[in-house]
This record gives C-alpha cells, structure tokens and sequence, in this order.
C-alpha cells in the first residue's frame, strides 16, 4: 500500500512539474505579444498591451545603471520578492527574472508590480503568467519608488550597462 501511495505521489508531482516548466515552453508563452528581434509585435495592440494597465506609460531608463536604486532595488527583492522569484530563469512560485527586462517593457513591469489585480484581469500578457503559474501575486505594496528600483535591480540582473 505504501508503495502505490509513494507511486502515485511521484506521478502527481511529475505532472505539477512538468506543467509549470521552468524551461522553454514557458518563455513561447509568456514572450507571446513582446516585441520581435525584427521590430514586429503579435499583440493586438502594440502600444496598451505592451505598457500594462496602469499610470506608467512612459519610464526613461538611465544609463548607465544608477547603482544606488540598483543596491535599493535588491533590498526591495530581498524583502518582498525573494520567497517566490529567482533572479535566474528557473521558476519558483512565480517566473524567474533572469531575461525580464527583455521580454517586458519598463511600464508593463512598473505597472505590473504596483498595479497586480488590474493586470491580471485586463492585460493578456499578464494573463498569460497567470496561466503558467496558477497563483496571484499578491500585491506587495510597492511605493513608485521601490517599483522604479526593483526596474533598475533586474535590468542590473539582465546585464544592463
């Protein structure tokens, strides 16, 4: 008895693991309406589904990287987003963020972590990760600020300069 129970444990968590993935389906999936290396999009509509739903609708970048939002966007990670993101591509609770800042523009990010509930019920690309990840990120309370130095921590993670 003991070993069917042990069997049938295995078999369900191989089925769990194998539908969220931590490996290349997940990226055709959630890179679904990102912008193309060629310029083109697949999203319906390039300029709103891109952004996300929320105030930030246009976030200039610095550069170089500013390494003081840099060190305060890690503590942010530290704090709030460590137990369910790895700053790898692998998959924990939520997706990785290794590659982030290139599947996503800088607005849907910033919207995205400041503006969860609305994301996932009126963005696709938000719907998308939902889909794959089967849990709600709860909202984390970020300040505008906090938002703009987790941005610059990942774009830091992705190898920005």
């Amino acid at each position: 008895m003991k070993r069917v129970l042990l069997f049938s444990s295995i078999i369900s968590l191989g089925f769990i693991f194998i539908s969220c993935g931590s490996g290349g389906d997940k990226k055709t999936d959630e890179s679904t309406t990102t912008t193309k290396d060629n310029g083109t999009t697949t999203a319906p509509d390039n300029g709103a589904e891109k952004r996300g739903v929320g105030k930030f609708q246009n976030v200039p970048l610095t550069h170089p990287l500013d390494q003081s939002m840099v060190t305060s966007g890690k503590s942010v990670y530290d704090l709030k987003c460590v137990s369910c993101h790895k700053v790898t591509d692998e998959k924990l609770v939520g997706p990785g963020w290794k590659g982030v800042t290139d599947r996503r523009t800088p607005e849907w990010i910033m919207n995205f972590v400041t503006n969860t509930e609305e994301m996932l019920d009126k963005n696709q690309q938000a719907k998308n990760l939902y889909e794959i990840c089967l849990v709600k990120m709860p909202n984390q309370n970020l300040t505008d600020d906090d938002a703009r130095h987790v941005l610059e921590f990942m774009r830091n993670n992705d190898g920005k300069k």
